[in-house]
């Protein structure tokens, strides 16, 4: 990389859609903040060109190699159940798994949404590899001759220890159809219908992902960039649009794991407590050794349990923008129309922007606010004094939840509206307030490595230790897929769990690789 080489990082959130831009030596040397749009392009071209706006008033050279974005799309598209395909759902079990058919916990507007028909035919494996049934290639001919999709989603039992079936219809499917294929190996760990539903939505995903990368695309060549681009994981790291196309359900979750990062990063510090607070909410995550602590329990998405990998994050509905009442704070919030609304903006709404500028409380550069605030305060002095107070035992509450009893650890405080924290936190060591640490969010985006990981079932006799190095082996090659320098890839985690009752000795195994992005 050139020493004058540039990065870009953004990030669309709920309220604001944030870009920094970072130099070789990982440096700020501009960035923006805009509010989001209803359409979610619209607020990343208006970033994109006020932070290159910036770095053109500033002097500096326009030398930008990679442009690293952070998401929502594809979670809007699964709340609102909008621009979604449709999905011909194959699992690979009969007999074993009909008692409970595919897609039975989904919300109905979602299902109806996404699902083109759905098939339990035979095939799959059990723990130890043997076949639960062998695979019958024409009864999966005369299902998907009978369906119109979009895109095929295939799950197999213990298809992260044996994915033989699944590759082969995958290969059958693209062959024979021409649609896109989503396996469920690639994508989840080993609980059946979690690891299904993740597969499904990562199908219907394929036609957002489309639109986003190719909005991305157009976004750099209106501004005359040839930067290579990148899309935030749900686990901090990035991966090629090329990646992503096929995986976007991996973006979901990308906005509080790159705040983490951006934490990490920004503060120096590697275990901790982070609060990222935006218009709408207040995430709360924990660094550990640098990274997002990941969440053990099955995560919703839409009213839809998934088990992929997800940062441990916990949401109250406190932010810039919560709507304050002489009885409550929020939940709700003017959210990107708080420059509207709020009252220190000129609007007629009290928000707790308001309730922590007549508190003292001032973001950097805010100093003329309390004057902006100033007679139109009055009226409610004593709700703005109730509310700071709410929202500060709020989030006492939500750091007590997270820090797990550790108070050795600080918290780092991020995000657009940190500056409504109160100045001491009981539960942690301190609060740290990092410089940029409005634009954390983005500089996640911008520091990410590239990863890739591996779930799965090992024999564990004198085999196991090669069977490992061949795991770790998968995980270093999914890392370069996601776009990481093959020279420079390191193996980050790894987990083994003896499992019991079965046959012969087996151990779960979880690897994780990342490395820097290829040059």
């Amino acid at each position: 990389m050139s020493e004058k080489a540039l990065r870009i990082g953004i990030d669309v959130g709920g309220t604001n859609t944030d870009a920094v831009v970072l130099d070789a030596a990982d440096q700020v040397v501009a960035k923006a903040k805009r509010p989001t749009t209803p359409d979610v392009t619209g607020g990343l071209l208006a970033a994109l060109g006020a932070v290159l706006a910036e770095l053109d008033r500033s002097g500096a050279p326009r030398d930008v190699t990679r442009v690293m974005l952070g998401t929502t799309h594809a979670t809007n598209a699964v709340l609102e159940r909008r621009g979604l395909g449709r999905v011909a759902v194959l699992r690979l079990g009969a007999p074993a798994t009909t008692s409970v058919p595919p897609l039975s916990d989904w919300p109905a507007s979602l299902r109806a949404a996404v699902s083109a028909g759905e098939a339990v035919l035979p095939g799959g494996h059990y723990v130890d590899g043997r076949e639960i049934g062998p695979l019958d290639r024409d009864a999966v001919r005369r299902f998907l001759d009978g369906v119109e999709a979009d895109a095929v989603a295939v799950t197999g039992v213990f298809s992260p220890a044996t994915a033989e079936h699944e590759r082969a219809v995958a290969e059958l499917v693209a062959g024979e159809y021409g649609l896109p294929v989503s396996v469920s190996h690639e994508i989840g760990s080993l609980g059946l219908l979690e690891r299904e539903n993740a597969t499904v939505l990562n199908a219907a995903l394929y036609g957002v992902a489309g639109n986003v990368t190719g909005a991305l695309a157009g976004a750099l060549a209106e501004h005359g960039l040839t930067a290579t681009p990148y899309l935030a994981q749900n686990d901090g790291t990035l991966m090629t649009t090329e990646h992503a196309a096929r995986l976007p359900v991996s973006t979901i979750g990308s906005g509080p794991a790159n705040s983490l990062r951006g934490a990490a990063f920004l503060s120096g510090v590697s275990d901790a407590v982070v609060a990222d607070v935006g218009g709408t909410s207040t995430d709360l995550g924990v660094l550990t050794g640098g990274f997002p602590r990941e969440s053990a329990a099955a995560v919703e998405i839409g009213g839809v349990l998934t088990n992929f990998r997800m940062p441990d994050i916990l949401a109250i509905a406190l932010g810039g923008g919560t709507v304050v009442r002489d009885d409550a704070v929020g939940p709700d919030s003017v959210g990107y129309r708080i420059t509207e609304e709020a009252l220190v903006f000129g609007g007629s709404t009290v928000t707790m922007t308001d309730a922590a500028v007549a508190a003292g409380r001032v973001p950097p550069g805010g100093d003329g606010w309390r004057h902006r605030l100033g007679d139109r305060s009055e009226g409610f002095r004593d709700t703005l004094q109730r509310a700071v107070a709410a929202a500060d035992a709020m989030v006492a509450d939500a750091v007590d939840r997270m820090a797990l009893g550790r108070a050795d650890r600080p918290l780092v405080a991020v995000g657009g509206g940190a500056f409504l924290l109160p100045p001491r936190v009981a539960g942690v060591s301190g609060v740290v307030r990092p410089r940029h640490a409005e634009v954390a969010n983005a500089v996640g985006a911008a520091i990410a490595l590239a990863s890739g990981r591996v779930d799965t079932i090992l024999p564990a006799g004198e085999s196991r230790s090669k069977a490992i190095e061949r795991v770790k082996e998968e995980a270093a090659a999914r890392a370069v897929a996601a776009g990481a320098d093959s020279s420079r890839v390191e193996i980050v985690d790894l987990l083994e769990v003896p499992l019991s009752y079965l046959s012969e000795p087996a151990v779960r195994v979880h690897v994780k690789a990342a490395g820097p992005l290829a040059r």
